[in-house]
């Protein structure tokens, strides 16, 4: 695994030992930031459920501002801490070891909004969508922002719900990646999403 483009081009990132974690492969990895980007003029980026906080890294290497990253793992903590360093990221990344709906909690208390959000959970979890909700409830998100959600190809999220509609759906064998704008000033209506496969 490394940083693919940006001021950390080539920085190469550890992965977590053991099964449990997923890191997100570089094909994968190129493919979402050319649906996203390919780079920012700024910008907060949530990395959820952050793995090796491979995401966000690459995210702040493209252009973002600053870049928070929560797990629950401490193994996982470890690895994201490391590969900040590596990356020389250290003053424009905040890591927290913490369960997602808490996190999302103790994040709208300091009444942050993001730009940028990546939701790549367990593949057992379906209730993506349940955090992203709140996100917005709690204001937790810039107009305008987008989420990428990594799931399991099986499962289908909406195209839209609530503020969300789907901007793109692309499928890499068993991965699927659902890419949502939010957009709580637009007219609630039905809007089609594109599906690629690759």
């Amino acid at each position: 695994m490394r940083v693919i483009a940006g001021e950390a081009k080539g920085r190469p990132l550890k992965a977590v030992p053991g099964a449990n974690t997923r890191p997100t492969t570089d094909k994968v990895k190129e493919a979402i930031f050319s649906m996203v980007g390919p780079y920012f003029e700024g910008g907060m980026a949530l990395d959820l459920f952050a793995g090796t906080g491979g995401l966000g890294i690459e995210a702040i290497s493209r252009g973002m501002t600053r870049g928070i990253f929560i797990d629950l793992e401490r193994q996982s903590i470890e690895v994201i801490r490391r590969n900040v360093e590596a990356a020389g990221m250290t003053d424009r990344a905040e890591i927290y070891k913490n369960e997602a709906g808490r996190a999302i909690k103790l994040l709208a208390k300091r009444e942050l909004a993001f730009d940028l959000v990546f939701l790549d959970p367990p593949y057992k979890m379906k209730e993506a969508d349940k955090l992203m909700a709140e996100m917005a409830e709690r204001g937790l998100l810039a107009d305008g922002a987008v989420i990428v959600v990594e799931h399991d190809a099986r499962h289908a999220y909406s195209e839209q719900f609530g503020a969300f509609r789907q901007r793109r759906q692309a499928v890499y064998g068993d991965i699927a990646v659902t890419i949502y704008d939010f957009a709580p000033h637009m007219p609630q209506e039905t809007t089609g999403g594109t599906t690629d496969e690759g």
